[in-house]
């Protein structure tokens, strides 16, 4: 059966409901949860505008095996992995990781960075039940961790593993990168630098070590470097028969 208009508006009101149930309840949802400067983070989330729709392309054969030179910007930039007690090596917070990828066929490999897609239709905004999980109007997907309350329902409905769950108690963290315990959190795609109109840090990163095999931008404009390789050369997406038109794509898969 299809949903009707007042199914759509009832589903709306329950999101709102629990977002606001969860942003009162606050800490006693997730105990220790530590987050910094809130009024400066959602202040930024301001500035995303629907005439933008920022994607990243990755050219995998430019893409240098031993090379985790985004891992480390990511993890400088926005503090993961750094000021973590983890009791398991599995625990430990991943915002991007580099996979070897194999053609059983051929045996040609390949090495990429994967993390968050920023799908246009993402699962994890769909299966969220406080709203949590959403979607900026410029297409960066990312986690409201004053109301995240840690059900872990958008990792399991993440195609790519994007997501990471804080088990433990979490230091030294970064300001424009509010954390804590309880909570779900993944690649961002450095939203705060994107509202100063810099780079993601992994980006600036691949840049710096002239290895340019990652390019950002606005996929909306038709004259940025983005959209002008795509036209020329093409990208494809990860799992493209889901169809989620993902923000980050790839060249020479």
């Amino acid at each position: 059966m299809s949903p009707t208009k007042s199914d759509h508006k009832t589903d709306q009101y329950r999101r709102k409901f629990l977002a606001q149930s969860a942003a009162v309840a606050g800490l006693s949802i997730a105990p220790g949860i530590v987050l910094n400067q809130v009024a400066h983070a959602k202040a930024d989330s301001d500035k995303a505008s629907d005439t933008n729709r920022w994607g990243m392309l990755i050219d995998t054969n430019k893409c240098s095996k031993g090379c985790t030179d985004c891992v480390t910007a990511c993890q400088d930039e926005n503090g993961w992995g750094t000021g973590e007690t983890h009791s398991s090596k599995e625990q430990q917070a991943q915002w991007i990781r580099k996979v070897t990828i194999t053609d059983k066929q051929t045996g040609h490999v390949q090495s990429l960075p994967l993390m968050c897609q920023h799908c246009e239709t993402a699962p994890c905004v769909d299966v969220c039940p406080t709203g949590a999980s959403m979607q900026r109007k410029d297409g960066i997907v990312q986690v409201d961790k004053h109301i995240c309350i840690g059900c872990r329902y958008c990792m399991m409905a993440c195609p790519y593993k994007a997501r990471s769950f804080i088990h433990e108690k979490l230091e030294l963290q970064k300001a424009t990168a509010p954390r804590g315990i309880g909570t779900v959190e993944s690649c961002n795609m450095c939203a705060h630098r994107v509202d100063k109109d810099q780079n993601p840090a992994c980006v600036e990163a691949c840049s710096k070590a002239e290895h340019g095999a990652m390019i950002f931008g606005d996929l909306k404009d038709a004259n940025s470097a983005i959209s002008i390789e795509l036209k020329k050369h093409g990208g494809e997406q990860i799992r493209a028969d889901l169809g989620l038109n993902t923000g980050v794509r790839y060249q020479g898969l």
